[in-house]
């Protein structure tokens, strides 16, 4: 009997949770990452109906209220710990992004925020594979991901970061699971010296505990850090990208076939 591919090791860190569902309506990098996605989920295209919407990997579902504007959205985690602590409103679900317990060719969108670079996924490839599969063949998928290896940090290993990628290395991975990239770009780009700055205090000072990077900033500092991602969302609404950047993103979608 065939048993289906599933992740082995925790998401990450059980008080990452219970810090995350606290935070992930007011922390600057979340509520500023729905912004930058909103420039881009604005411009697809109208449907005649609500749009049927997969959030894969929702950790604790403070995406699931934010993607009602865009139509109907559930979402899955391999984490019980997550889901204790997402929103009951919504159809949830225990299960694998290697494994997606739901039919093929039935979801319009499907979004994906850090989840396939996590330890605990040993494939990938077979995660966009799956992505691409419950996708119906006019549908998207939205994806965003740890970009650099070299910006690898404390937090990387407090999530269960595994890998973080670049933008051809991503575009090969979506070729082979029969996904075309429709618009890619590196983001949180403004506020890049200061994660350079931060990795490199975290090299020099090793044996210093690490903080978790979800606790909310100073009021001052949290707007400031959104306000910086507001900017990158309007240049990228005008079809622009960066080239460089501490997370990447990217909307995929079904290869079409002649």
């Amino acid at each position: 009997m065939h048993l289906p591919h599933v992740e082995r090791t925790p998401p990450m860190e059980a008080t990452e949770y219970d810090i995350l569902a606290h935070v992930e309506h007011q922390h600057w990098w979340y509520t500023g990452m729905r912004i930058i996605a909103d420039a881009w989920l604005r411009q697809l295209p109208a449907t005649p109906h609500s749009r049927r919407i997969l959030d894969a990997g929702c950790g604790t579902g403070g995406n699931l209220t934010w993607l009602q504007q865009y139509g109907t959205p559930l979402g899955f985690d391999f984490s019980p710990q997550a889901l204790e602590h997402a929103p009951s409103q919504f159809p949830l679900l225990r299960a694998s992004i290697t494994a997606i317990p739901l039919a093929s060719a039935s979801v319009d969108l499907v979004t994906s925020f850090e989840v396939i670079y996590h330890r605990g996924v040993d494939d990938d490839v077979l995660a966009l594979k799956e992505c691409a599969r419950v996708l119906k063949s006019d549908g998207y998928l939205l994806l965003r991901l740890p970009a650099f290896a070299w910006l690898r940090g404390h937090h990387d290993d407090r999530v269960h970061g595994a890998r973080r990628y670049t933008k051809t290395e991503l575009h090969h991975k979506l070729a082979t699971a029969g996904l075309t990239p429709i618009r890619t770009s590196y983001v949180n780009t403004l506020l890049l010296p200061l994660a350079l700055w931060q990795r490199l205090r975290e090299r020099q000072h090793a044996h210093i505990a690490p903080e978790s990077d979800l606790q909310i900033p100073s009021p001052l500092v949290n707007t400031m850090a959104r306000g910086a991602l507001q900017l990158e969302a309007k240049w990228l609404q005008l079809g622009a990208h960066f080239p460089v950047g501490v997370s990447l993103l990217c909307l995929a979608r079904p290869q079409r076939h002649t």
